[in-house]
């Protein structure tokens, strides 16, 4: 029995494409999300708000009890984890979700309340490989399945749009572009 390659090939291409449409997605999201990070936090929502208190309730070293009668009268309904006091004039407290920063001298202060961005949080776990063990084998069979998609890829169609006339200039324009920037910024 003879093996027809090309129907192999596009078989494979085909079904390995379609296993890994999640797997891709997750990667492009995430790799997006990161390629940004110096325009936004791609994992958290960070959200700054001045804050004020009257300073007669304020004194310089508070008992637990005072700090979550504080943060009540400030309307925050997060939980409190801890407080300190890094210098003796303003009070730092750590809430589930946030912190607040209070000037013991004015009462005014600031709240920072930190969420998990939808989406880009779980994608990016699974991009860092935080999961480990059995994630970073299907990430490793993802990279060979990627390596797969791409060779056979190159033998999907025949003629003129094959990799024998038009698709060898695509191919050259993919090598050589990542070849450029690496030759620019090394």
């Amino acid at each position: 029995m003879k093996i027809n390659w090309r129907k192999l090939n596009n078989i494979l291409h085909r079904d390995v494409g379609y296993f890994f449409v999640g797997m891709t997605i997750i990667y492009s999201l995430s790799g997006i999300a990161l390629n940004h990070i110096d325009n936004w936090d791609p994992n958290y929502i960070i959200k700054n708000k001045s804050i004020a208190v009257d300073k007669g309730t304020l004194k310089a070293q508070m008992s637990k009890a005072e700090i979550d009668d504080l943060v009540k009268r400030l309307g925050i309904k997060k939980g409190i984890k801890n407080h300190y006091y890094p210098n003796p004039n303003i009070l730092k407290i750590f809430l589930h979700g946030g912190t607040v920063t209070l000037d013991l001298n004015t009462g005014k202060g600031l709240l920072e309340t930190v969420t998990r961005r939808r989406v880009f949080y779980e994608v990016n776990y699974l991009h860092y490989n935080h999961a480990k063990s059995l994630w970073t084998w299907f990430a490793d069979i993802f990279a060979a399945g990627l390596i797969l998609l791409a060779i056979t890829g190159m033998f999907v169609l025949r003629g003129k749009n094959g990799l024998k006339r038009r698709g060898v200039w695509f191919v050259l324009a993919g090598i050589l572009i990542p070849l450029v920037f690496l030759i620019m910024y090394l």
